[in-house]
C-alpha cells in the first residue's frame, strides 16, 4: 500500500481541524504508520517461516499456526490503520461539496457565494465532524478489543500447546521473537489509546464550545429582551436569521439582496412617474 499517497489526503484534514485533530493525525502517522512501515512489518515478517513444532507430521505446523494466530497481528495493525483514517474523509468530502455547491451558485448568481467559509464547522459540517470522530473512537476501540481476545492478553507466549488434528497428541509450539513482537505490539495498543483519548478530548471540546455559543446567545436575548431602548434597525445577525437558515452563509448575499430590492423599489418608482406624465396630458385634452 502507498501510505505516502494516504498521508497527503488526509494532510488535508488538517485545515479543517482543531488543535486536538492535527495532534491526533500528527501521533497517528508518527507512531503509528511510520512504526508500522519501517519496524513492524520487518519483525512480523518471518512469523509463519519461524514457526517450529516439536513434530514431523505434515500439516501440523500449519494448523497449530492457524490456531495460535487466526489473524496476522500485522494485518490486523493494517486494517485498523485505515478503518480509524478514513473517517477524516467523510468531513473533506463534505467540505468538497460546499465548495461545489458555492461555485454552482456563484455562476448562477454572478459573483454571490453562498458560503463565505466552506470549510467552518457550522451547520452541517460539525455534524459531519462530530461523526468521523465518534467512527475513529469506535473502530479504534473496537479493534483493540478483538486483539485483546485473539491474543489474550496482548500475550505473546513463549510456549503454545497444540493438540489438534492431525498433530499425534499434544504438542509444544514455539514462535520467534517473543519478546519484541511482544514490545511492538504493546507499543501498538498504547499509540491507539492515545489517539482514542485524543478523540475523546476533541468531542468533549467541540460539545463545551457549541454549549458555550448556545448559552451566550440565551444571554443576549434575555439582555436584549429586558432592556427598554429598542433599536430602530434590525442588527445584521436578525437579518441572517430571517434570510438564511446555513449560518456559514455569507454577508455578501445579504448586501446584493438588499441592493436587488434597493433598484426594484427605484424602478417601480420611475415606471409610476412616468405613468402619471403620460396620463396628465390626456386628461387636460379631455377637458
Amino acid at each position: 500500500m502507498n501510505w505516502s499517497a494516504f498521508q497527503a489526503v488526509l494532510s488535508g484534514v488538517n485545515k479543517y481541524s482543531t488543535a486536538f485533530g492535527r495532534i491526533w493525525l500528527s501521533m497517528v502517522f508518527l507512531f503509528r504508520v511510520l512504526v508500522f512501515v519501517v519496524a513492524a512489518q520487518q519483525v512480523w515478517g518471518d512469523e509463519s517461516k519461524d514457526f517450529i513444532c516439536n513434530t514431523a507430521q505434515p500439516g501440523c505446523n500449519n494448523v497449530c499456526y492457524d490456531h495460535i494466530f487466526p489473524i496476522s497481528p500485522i494485518r490486523l495493525w493494517a486494517l485498523q490503520l485505515i478503518f480509524a483514517t478514513c473517517p477524516s474523509l467523510m468531513v473533506v468530502g463534505h467540505v468538497k461539496y460546499r465548495e461545489k455547491k458555492n461555485m454552482q451558485h456563484n455562476i448562477l448568481h454572478e459573483g454571490v457565494y453562498l458560503y463565505s467559509h466552506p470549510g467552518r464547522k457550522r451547520g452541517g459540517l460539525w455534524w459531519t465532524y462530530l461523526m468521523s470522530l465518534i467512527c475513529k473512537v469506535a473502530f479504534d476501540a473496537g479493534f483493540l478489543y478483538i486483539l485483546h481476545y485473539i491474543y489474550k492478553g496482548f500475550d505473546m507466549p513463549r510456549l503454545s500447546k497444540c493438540s489438534l488434528d492431525p498433530c499425534p497428541n499434544t504438542v509444544d509450539c514455539f514462535i520467534s521473537r517473543p519478546t519484541e513482537k511482544k514490545i511492538f505490539t504493546l507499543f501498538m495498543v498504547v499509540s491507539s489509546a492515545l489517539c482514542i483519548f485524543m478523540c475523546i478530548c476533541e468531542i468533549v471540546y467541540l460539545i463545551c464550545k457549541r454549549i458555550e455559543k448556545r448559552l451566550l446567545i440565551k444571554v443576549e436575548k434575555a439582555f436584549t429582551g429586558h432592556s427598554e431602548v429598542t433599536p430602530l434597525t434590525q442588527s445584521r445577525s436578525e437579518i441572517r436569521r430571517k434570510i438564511r437558515v446555513d449560518p456559514t452563509a455569507s454577508t455578501q448575499n445579504l448586501t446584493n439582496t438588499e441592493f436587488e430590492k434597493g433598484l426594484r423599489r427605484k424602478d417601480c418608482s420611475s415606471v409610476d412617474k412616468l405613468n402619471n406624465g403620460v396620463t396628465q396630458p390626456d386628461t387636460q385634452i379631455n377637458t
